[in-house]
């Protein structure tokens, strides 16, 4: 991109390690893509509330801005929001209420409909509906994290830090004790089938960990669920387990949208089982790792086992670090920057034509 531009960013999350009990998967890559741009020179200015000082106490160095008003911008940047009942749907001031969606409605009116200010999308949990009228407004663009986006939607993945591929290695990861044969952090939304398919299975076979809010656990009374857990601990349970498998919702299955658990476990050498039916999936793991039944699991973990510390556990490990290349942090800035060249050029011509 030839010029910087001053970006409002709109997500409800953390920019930290946050709270434990709360969902935000955006913890592991926000604060590096943010950081990225920043680097690149782009201004950034954050416009919902300031959850890292209001409920962790973290205040960041105070190295990054909040504004709670409508301060001018370049660009409108929105992880989309949506609907959630009991949470964001009920009156401010409710008990439970979460206000990140009354801000982003007042987002989009103040700034895309009546400023017509350029705007990006990021449908991060493919809940923008393919009829939305944002999806035809012009000078706004809508980014997946998807390798196979909806038409006229842009690519734009969860990045992973370069520095971290880069440091990784191999033969060091595969040398650490792996105490844990089976671990998987994450939350039970839109994963049940998935869960009793390829994870329920080998969890009956052998020692595991589960990590995230999973309700109603009754029906698997023999997995040991720990609860959600601090975000720091992630790295820790996984460094400790030898593979995980990766349970996508079939929302995100069908197009090959991978989350950030993929990296979260590869970097700490925790190997990923990947399920067949996922889009794309030889792009993800290497071909031993892809699994399509909950017996092949329990066969490739027995596998795995006999060659945990050896050259062929670091080869394997290799191979997973060289398919998270695909998300390079600086690729996904890259194809970020595209697209806020494509929105703010697209202004500038309306402008230019009116």
């Amino acid at each position: 991109m030839d010029h910087q531009v001053k970006i409002g960013y709109s997500f409800w999350g953390f920019l930290g390690n946050g709270i434990t009990d709360t969902p935000d998967g955006g913890r592991s890559h926000r604060r590096p893509l943010v950081d990225a741009l920043l680097a690149r020179g782009h201004e950034i200015v954050f416009l919902q509330a300031d959850r890292d000082l209001l409920e962790a106490g973290d205040d960041l160095d105070g190295t990054y801005t909040f504004d709670g008003g409508i301060p001018d911008i370049d660009v409108l940047f929105l992880e989309w929001r949506w609907s959630i009942d009991g949470r964001n749907n009920t009156p401010c001031g409710a008990e439970g209420h979460t206000c990140d969606l009354h801000r982003q409605a007042e987002l989009v009116k103040r700034y895309t409909v009546l400023r017509s200010t350029p705007t990006v999308i990021w449908d991060k949990d493919r809940q923008l509906s393919e009829d939305n009228i944002l999806r035809r407004t012009p000078g706004v663009a809508v980014c997946e994290a998807a390798l196979t986006p909806r038409p006229g939607a842009h690519r734009l993945l969860f990045p992973v830090d370069d520095r971290l591929l880069d440091q990784a290695d191999p033969i060091a990861l595969a040398e650490r004790p792996r105490a844990t044969a089976l671990a998987y952090v994450g939350n039970r939304y839109d994963r049940d089938a998935q869960f009793d398919r390829y994870f329920s299975p080998a969890a009956a076979c052998f020692d595991h960990q589960v990590g995230g809010k999973w309700t109603d656990t009754s029906r698997w009374p023999h997995i040991t669920f720990l609860g959600r857990i601090p975000f720091e601990e992630v790295d820790r349970l996984y460094s400790g387990a030898l593979a995980t498998v990766l349970l996508l919702p079939e929302r995100y299955a069908a197009v090959g949208q991978m989350t950030q658990r993929i990296f979260e476990a590869v970097l700490a050498g925790c190997l990923p089982l990947a399920p067949a039916g996922i889009q794309h999936v030889e792009r993800f793991v290497p071909e031993e790792l892809v699994v399509q039944s909950g017996g092949q699991v329990i066969r490739r973990i027995t596998e795995l086992q006999k060659i945990v510390g050896s050259h062929r556990h670091a080869e394997l490990i290799a191979a997973c670090l060289g398919r998270l290349e695909l998300f390079r942090l600086s690729r996904q800035v890259d194809a970020l920057e595209t697209v806020l060249a494509t929105v703010t050029g697209s202004a500038e011509e309306q402008r230019g034509a009116a």
